[in-house]
């Protein structure tokens, strides 16, 4: 790292007009890398997926993509199930799917469709299945002519309603760019850095990010030349670089700081900045990489995608950090310490304090603080995977109203989100009838109508009773598909093909979450010079995870505060994907704090060899330095919290809570305390284990003192 530090200064100049290129260009791009971005969930090789697709081949739209609802409550006195009624409102559903051409229509006459209507006959429910487009918004091309029709129809005398998931996502989320997020978070970040620093070295670490964020952008618009990726990528690169590139900005200019506050000259406080906090930002940064690389392993271009787009975070906010900020400190450093001219010892006398009653009453903070986590990990039992229940989606639009009519007045839940079958035409009607016959379906139907089959081969619609998010719609699709094996049949839509989603991303997660540990293992061994420290790490990592998770399904599944927080319903299940990916992202992010923290507990520890006072070291070295960071990064996944996607939302949540329970919980009071508990385990490592890492003097020594750990 020496080196490193030698090289940057040397070439200066270089490193800044390089850096200078790389964010124009990223922000000249920016709009381009955000039109590349794709909106594909798909599931190659799993069958609901490939059932889905030949779907949409074969008959235009629907399988991948759920229904637009048309619905009307008609007054008191009006029957829609039968008799003028039903035929007014057929007449209208057809006259608003022609407005679209080719898209397909269910109404409650066709087949055995009746239980599109309420059991009190006022309320009507038909089907539409537009034409898809690619894009984060399949109808886009067939929706505005719908809605025109809709609008001027009527059904004793009520005009139609339309709903649907599609548009139910479309009213709770709105459309709104990333910047509004990065605002958010980057004032916040000032806030906290003009705390620290209060100085215009606040601006450090803001300069360095934006730099960090831009040629992240570019970088991501080279990957999707060469693969698609995930439009939530763009979130994450925005706000969770905001937060990285400022923690290991934030790290380097912290310890050069200290550094000037204990007499060096600026040169020598920025290589050693270089050389100490450095070497923990690079260590820190490969650690959040190997994390997320994990992803690509998964069998699954969407989250394939989110790997490789949020592997480059790190890289880029490592190589800014290591570069750039070291220039910015030797050209400007002195002069950004206005206001605070004298230099500033970031030693805490309040950590130190409480470094010390840690350890202390170690085992007393051990039992209550594992008790407490155990208690907040607890919800996770309950844990459901799907998408969210209709009802997630409030009541505040007229897609939601609308939506929560049709299930209020005793329309089948599971019309929304219909199971969809492909099926030999001629075995049509009776395959309907034996899925008409399974417990927890409303109705099964073979639709008469043009469009509903193609090449000899005819699309069922089954509608279950309960809501396919559901515990019971999961125990009913179940039923479904065993029925329509038996059958020869395929099983499609939505409710199947999240089915599918669990398998193919949790199927073989234990390798893949067994792959990071080890690797993970190795590298804080080797940076470390340990055994027992990274194991410990890992270990907690995994419980502050657990407990960030258990919080998340408190808030989403169950609902406490969900409405009061995030205005909005509670989704009743978890996003599939959401919680491979917090893991991805938290193993990474929560072990750059255990690295910082241990980083000056082992160099403490090598000056004077005394295991209990390393820790009060440490802990007052770093405690202001990783509260700061991680409330940083806090406010990122909280202004993350704003995008108005639910799956977003959910993600945030569990990303937020992850970095505070470490940070204020784990790393503060757990850590230290079985550090303190360890002694001088901590320090050593077994001689295989050392030559096989290439570590030199594993016992601790580093020819000032060489004392026995305090146990």
């Amino acid at each position: 790292m020496s080196r490193l530090a030698d090289a940057v200064l040397s070439h200066r100049l270089l490193v800044v007009l390089v850096w200078l290129v790389i964010a124009g260009a990223g922000a000249a791009t920016t709009t381009r890398t955000v039109d590349a971005l794709s909106y594909d969930f798909g599931l190659p090789g799993q069958p609901a997926y490939e059932a889905n697709t030949d779907i949409q081949r074969q008959f235009g739209g629907g399988g991948l993509v759920d229904p637009v609802v048309l619905t009307v409550r008609a007054p008191a006195g009006t029957d829609l199930s039968s008799g003028e009624g039903a035929a007014a409102f057929a007449q209208v559903a057809e006259q608003v799917a022609a407005s679209a051409p080719g898209t397909r229509v269910v109404v409650p006459g066709d087949g055995e469709a009746r239980a599109l209507v309420s059991p009190d006959g006022r309320r009507a429910v038909a089907l539409l299945y537009p034409r898809v487009v690619g894009g984060p918004d399949p109808y886009a091309r067939a929706l505005p002519a719908i809605e025109r029709a809709a609008s001027t129809a009527s059904v004793a005398g009520v005009t139609p309603q339309l709903t649907g998931t599609a548009l139910l996502a479309e009213s709770s989320g709105g459309d709104r760019g990333v910047l509004v997020e990065v605002v958010l978070g980057g004032a916040g970040a000032l806030i906290v850095l003009a705390v620290v620093f209060g100085s215009l070295l606040a601006g450090v670490p803001l300069l360095v990010a934006a730099v960090s964020i831009l040629g992240t952008y570019l970088a991501l618009l080279g990957l999707t030349s060469l693969t698609d990726v995930s439009f939530v990528v763009q979130y994450l690169v925005a706000l969770i670089g905001l937060g990285v590139a400022i923690d290991y900005s934030l790290l380097i200019v912290m310890r050069w700081r200290e550094e000037r506050s204990h007499g060096a000259d600026n040169d020598t406080a920025v290589r050693t900045a270089v050389a100490t906090a450095g070497r923990s930002v690079l260590f820190s940064g490969v650690t959040v990489a190997v994390s997320l690389a994990a992803l690509v392993a998964v069998p699954l271009p969407f989250l394939r995608s989110i790997g490789l787009g949020g592997l480059l975070i790190p890289v880029l906010s490592v190589a800014t950090s290591l570069t750039l900020v070291p220039v910015v400190l030797h050209v400007a450093g002195p002069r950004l310490q206005w206001p605070r001219r004298t230099p500033h010892d970031p030693t805490s006398r309040r950590w130190a304090t409480l470094a010390r009653v840690v350890v202390r009453r170690r085992w007393i903070v051990i039992v209550a603080t594992v008790a407490l986590l155990a208690a907040m990990t607890a919800p996770l039992l309950t844990l459901r995977l799907g998408s969210p229940e209709i009802e997630a989606y409030g009541s505040d639009s007229a897609p939601g109203r609308a939506a929560q009519g049709v299930v209020d007045d005793g329309v089948a839940a599971g019309v929304v989100r219909p199971t969809e079958v492909l099926v030999d035409a001629a075995d049509a009607a009776r395959v309907a009838s034996l899925l008409a016959a399974v417990p927890g379906i409303a109705a099964a139907t073979s639709v008469d109508a043009e469009g509903w089959t193609v090449g000899g081969t005819s699309l069922l619609q089954v509608w279950s009773e309960a809501d396919p998010a559901t515990s019971a719609g999961s125990r009913t699709l179940d039923r479904v598909r065993t029925v329509a094996d038996g059958q020869g049949a395929r099983v499609g839509g939505t409710p199947a093909e999240d089915a599918d989603f669990v398998t193919a991303v949790y199927g073989d997660a234990v390798w893949v979450l067994l792959g990071i540990v080890v690797i993970t293992f190795l590298l804080l061994a080797r940076a470390l010079r340990s055994l027992w420290l990274p194991v410990k790490a890992l270990v907690l990592n995994v419980i502050s995870i657990g407990a960030a998770y258990g919080i998340t399904v408190l808030i989403w599944q169950n609902g406490l505060g969900t409405e009061q927080v995030f205005g909005a319903s509670a989704s009743g299940t978890i996003t599939v994907w959401v919680p491979v990916a917090v893991f991805a992202f938290l193993f990474g992010l929560s072990m750059d704090y255990e690295v910082f923290i241990l980083s000056r507990m082992r160099e403490a520890y090598d000056e004077h060899g005394d295991t209990h006072r390393a820790v009060v070291d440490g802990i007052s070295r770093t405690g202001r330095l990783v509260t700061s960071a991680a409330l940083i990064l806090f406010l990122a996944f909280i202004a993350l919290s704003t995008v108005p996607s639910i799956d977003v939302k959910i993600l945030a949540t569990a990303l937020a809570l992850g970095i505070a329970i470490d940070a204020l919980v784990v790393r503060a009071l757990l850590a230290p305390a079985l550090v303190a508990v360890l002694g001088r385990a901590n320090w050593t490592m077994p001689r295989g284990l050392a030559r096989a890492l290439r570590v030199r003097d594993a016992e601790g020594g580093s020819g000032r003192a060489r004392h026995r750990a305090s146990l």
